[in-house]
C-alpha cells in the first residue's frame, strides 16, 4: 500500500500507479472538491453494486473519496471489477485498510459483504475533516481506537499490529479530546488521523475481535453509523476478554495512561455524545436476536474468549 499526505499528492499518487482514468466514488458533499475522474457515483451507500461497476466500465482505477461508507462501497466495486482502488479517508474509520466490505442501502441497512478489492493507495489530507461533526468525529475515531485495542488480542495479533496499534492508541486518546473540544484545531485533526492511520494498519495487520462484531450486528440491524456502535461495544468486549487477555488490555491502558482502559473509552465515548443503545433507538426485546447474529460473525470468533449467545445478550444488555 502507497500511503501520502496532503490532497496535492493525489495526481502523483496515481500516476504512480499507473491510473489515468479513475472512476470516483464520493457523496456530493465533495462535489465541489476538484477530484479527477471520467466518472462519478454520487449514492453513497448504495447497495447496487453492479450498476457502479457498469458505470466504472471505461475506468482504469477507482477513486474513493468519504468516510467508511464511501470507501466500502469503492472496496466493493474494487473487487467486482478488480481495479485497484485509491481512498482519500475523510473520517477516522480505518476502513481504507482492509480489502473487505459491507455493502449497504441508501437507509444504511447491511445488504451483505465480501472480500477481495484491490487496495493501491491512501491520501490523507487532514483539511478534509475540519467540518467533520462532533458525533461523527468521536464515534469514527472511538472505530479507530478500538481497532487498537482488538489488534492486541485477536487470534490473529502480531507484533508488527501490536506496535501500530500501540501508537494510534496514544495518538488518539491524546487528540481526540482537543477535536471535541475544537473541530478546528488543525493540528489536533492532523494527530487523530495520524492515530487513525496506525490504527487502520493494526486493523489490516491483525483483524477485528468481539466488539467489532457487536457493533456490526447493531449496525447492520438497525442501521446505526459504525463509530456510535463500536464507541458503545468496546467497553464490554474489554471486561469480557480481561481474564483471558489481562496482559494486553494492560497495555492498551498504558497507551492510553489509565489503569482502566475500558472505563477511558466510556468517558471518551460520552464526551462524543454516545451513552446508551436505547439512546440509539435500539428495542430492549431484541437484544437477545442481535446476540444470536455476533457470535456468527468472524470477529466473535476471532475473539480470545469464545461468547456464547446468551453471554453477548447480557453484554449488550449492560449498554442499553
Amino acid at each position: 500500500m502507497i500511503v501520502r499526505w496532503g490532497f496535492g499528492e493525489l495526481e502523483g499518487l496515481l500516476a504512480e500507479l499507473g491510473i489515468e482514468r479513475p472512476f470516483v466514488v464520493a457523496s456530493e458533499r465533495w462535489s465541489e472538491l476538484p477530484l479527477p475522474g471520467m466518472g462519478r457515483w454520487t449514492e453513497v451507500p448504495t447497495d447496487r453494486i453492479p450498476e457502479v461497476a457498469a458505470a466504472a466500465a471505461d475506468a482504469d482505477g477507482l477513486l474513493a473519496v468519504g468516510g467508511g461508507s464511501a470507501i466500502d462501497l469503492g472496496k466493493a466495486v474494487s473487487a467486482e471489477t478488480g481495479l485497484p482502488l485509491v481512498s482519500v479517508p475523510t473520517t477516522y474509520s480505518g476502513s481504507e485498510w482492509t480489502d473487505f466490505f459491507g455493502v449497504r442501502d441508501p437507509s444504511r441497512r447491511m445488504k451483505g459483504g465480501g472480500a477481495g478489492a484491490h487496495l493501491a493507495g491512501i491520501v490523507y489530507e487532514p483539511r478534509l475533516t475540519l467540518d467533520l461533526p462532533r458525533d461523527q468525529s468521536g464515534g469514527t475515531a472511538l472505530n479507530a481506537l478500538a481497532h487498537c485495542a482488538e489488534a492486541l488480542y485477536v487470534a490473529g495479533h502480531n507484533p508488527e499490529g501490536d506496535r501500530e496499534a500501540l501508537a494510534g492508541a496514544r495518538l488518539i486518546d491524546e487528540a481526540l479530546p482537543r477535536v471535541l473540544a475544537d473541530g478546528s484545531d488543525l493540528d489536533a485533526r492532523t494527530r487523530l488521523l495520524e492515530g487513525a492511520q496506525h490504527a487502520g494498519a493494526a486493523l489490516g495487520s491483525a483483524g477485528l475481535a468481539l466488539g467489532h462484531a457487536m457493533a456490526q450486528a447493531l449496525g447492520g440491524r438497525y442501521g446505526l453509523a459504525h463509530g456510535a456502535a463500536n464507541a458503545l461495544s468496546l467497553p464490554p468486549a474489554l471486561r469480557f476478554n480481561e481474564p483471558v487477555a489481562a496482559e494486553a488490555i494492560g497495555r492498551f491502558g498504558e497507551a492510553l495512561g489509565v489503569d482502566d482502559p475500558a472505563e477511558r473509552v466510556e468517558e471518551l465515548a460520552r464526551a462524543s455524545g454516545f451513552t446508551r443503545l436505547r439512546d440509539l433507538g435500539v428495542p430492549e426485546d431484541e437484544l437477545d436476536e442481535v446476540a444470536a447474529a455476533v457470535v456468527q460473525r468472524a470477529g466473535a470468533k476471532a475473539n480470545p474468549r469464545p461468547a456464547t449467545s446468551a453471554e453477548v445478550a447480557e453484554l449488550l444488555r449492560s449498554i442499553w
